[in-house]
């Protein structure tokens, strides 16, 4: 008889993510599992400072360890830049050492915007001396320069940190700069003044090594203004000004924002925390991430993704219970913003009776020469502080009330609007191709011909509106949060050839009704088009919107012929 025919053994079968689940050291998860991982299990970045100090300085470029060079030099603000005459089309087919330049961008970390007159010369200095007079302000109140000479970085790092201003955990895995009003403590209708709880977290967190290996980035923000002036539906975690009807004048707490690829609004705890608590709940919230964050993918490795598998109440229970050994007092959701535009631009009267003055840069872009007359302006005005904002913009504080028209002036007179356009005041662009190895089109320079073209078209066009400039879809510019979001790729032209354009995103926002900008199925414009395109758009709007309607609100419900 026979032998009956065997089926084939059934495969062994495991516990859904047993053998490494998603890298959750919580979970005992320590083996790195992948790249990024293993090279900060390596070596903390922290440690890199004393390598470029002693070695990668007097050594120059080709001296620099790779995985310092693309890793750990991040934990001290810096990044390659990319190497000149690489288009677009090459930017995700080529290896790292074939997009790096030989010099970098390096970043100061500005925490809650706060500038001293004398620290914003240093800044300015630094600029001239060593970055070719480059100067960008971000969108997280930084300053970033590029054309940085690995030669010179300690010397930058010395001045820098002689008036108390650091590139300390501006990049890599760490948590970077903490976003503040720009105007705490003296606005006229400021809830409560935040920066004492900025101050506390910056001793206890920047620089620590308890905080400096996280799974990814860790973004942050404090503000008392009732204008929510730091966008904090879209960081790892926010404190936002509320009054408890019993305890006063306090703070509600967000987790598990942020944007790139797969965007997130953050969610409320339900929690009311007083100023003096905000930094231990801060230390927290992070130890959170540290702990229970995705380590396995780095596509995954945001603390929205744990925030939003577990839901607030579970991430409040685990923060009482396990980080803070107390329970959270339940508190109000902020009061929604009476202002659209919450850059602070424009003169505006302070509690103490003085003013303080805001103004638009071009999509951020200053040089240092720039940067050292604002500093003059300033002094010669009676102000010895300087604001940065999450909109690109800048701010002069504590102008006496004879002094303003003349200072406005000074700034005009630099280009440097105090009554910008919409479209001057409203755009923003990251840094593009110009220096960025993720980026696939110019950023910078389209945006800044934009909008010269539309205060050209649509002289009387007086609506708020916001129009940011991507140059990859990593979102840095926050596409999907503007009204109209534009994000870099390369697009087919009516001849059939690849060129620079952008897919749109249309009726994001934040403050009022934050929400994600509406994808038009299809609707791409090459970087030639776009002026036609945003000009046909707005006068679609202008024709058609209601009494008193956004562009958000008028871009959910319009068809898609009035959008293409």
């Amino acid at each position: 008889m026979a032998d009956t025919p065997r089926k084939p053994a059934a495969p062994t079968r495991r516990k859904a993510g047993r053998h490494r689940g998603e890298g959750q050291w919580a979970a005992g998860h320590f083996t790195p599992l992948n790249a990024n991982e293993q090279t900060k299990k390596d070596d903390d970045g922290l440690n890199v400072r004393t390598r470029i100090e002693t070695i990668y300085a007097h050594r120059g470029f080709d001296s620099i360890d790779g995985a310092d060079l693309r890793g750990r030099m991040r934990w001290w603000g810096l990044y390659t830049q990319r190497r000149p005459g690489i288009d677009g089309g090459r930017t995700a087919i080529l290896e790292p050492e074939e997009l790096d330049d030989e010099y970098f961008m390096l970043r100061v970390r500005i925490d809650g915007g706060r500038l001293s007159t004398e620290q914003l010369r240093v800044l300015a200095e630094i600029s001239e001396e060593f970055a070719r007079g480059t100067a960008d302000i971000t969108d997280r109140q930084n300053l970033q320069y590029h054309w940085i000479r690995v030669e010179d970085v300690p010397e930058i790092w010395r001045r820098l940190e002689a008036v108390g201003l650091s590139t300390t955990e501006a990049c890599g895995d760490t948590p970077r700069v903490i976003l503040g009003s720009p105007v705490a403590g003296i606005a006229a209708d400021e809830i409560i003044d935040g920066t004492p709880a900025i101050e506390e977290v910056q001793r206890r967190v920047v620089g620590n090594k308890a905080f400096s290996n996280l799974p990814r980035k860790f973004k942050s923000a404090v503000s008392g203004s009732p204008l929510l002036d730091v966008a904090h539906e879209i960081n790892d975690v926010s404190f936002v000004g509320v009054r408890h009807p019993e305890h006063g004048p306090g703070f509600d707490v967000w987790v598990g924002g942020g944007l790139s690829t797969n965007p997130k609004v953050g969610v409320r705890l339900g929690a009311w925390v007083a100023l003096e608590d905000v930094a231990d709940v801060f230390e927290g919230v992070v130890s959170i991430f540290r702990d229970h964050g995705y380590r396995r993918l780095r596509t995954r490795a945001r603390l929205k993704f744990l925030v939003a598998d577990w839901g607030a109440e579970k991430f409040r229970q685990v923060l009482e219970d396990d980080y803070l050994g107390r329970k959270l007092l339940d508190g109000p959701a902020p009061d929604v913003p009476v202002e659209r535009w919450r850059d602070h631009v424009g003169v505006h009267r302070q509690r103490d009776g003085r003013f303080y003055v805001g103004f638009a840069p071009r999509v951020g872009r200053v040089d240092g020469a720039t940067l050292g007359r604002v500093a003059d302006l300033a002094e010669e005005h009676g102000s010895r502080r300087v604001r940065t904002t999450v909109e690109q913009k800048m701010i002069i504080l504590d102008v006496p009330k004879e002094r303003v028209e003349s200072l406005v002036a000074g700034l005009e007179g630099l280009d440097l609007r105090v009554t910008p356009t919409p479209f001057r005041r409203g755009t923003m662009a990251c840094t593009g191709i110009e220096f960025c190895k993720l980026a696939i089109v110019e950023t910078k320079g389209r945006a800044s011909s934009l909008i010269d073209e539309l205060e050209k078209r649509m002289p009387d066009f007086e609506e708020p509106i916001t129009i940011n400039v991507n140059g990859c879809p990593n979102s840095c510019a926050r596409i999907q949060v503007a009204d109209i979001g534009l994000k870099g790729q390369l697009v087919t032209d009516s001849e059939g050839r690849q060129v620079e354009g952008y897919q749109v995103h249309l009726g994001g926002s934040l403050g009022l009704d934050p929400g994600f900008g509406r994808k038009v199925r299809g609707l791409k414009v090459t970087a030639e088009e776009l002026p036609d395109y945003v000009e046909r758009v707005l006068r679609a709007f202008s024709e058609q919107r209601e009494e008193g309607e956004r562009f958000a609100q008028w871009a959910a419900r319009a068809d898609e012929k009035a959008l293409s």
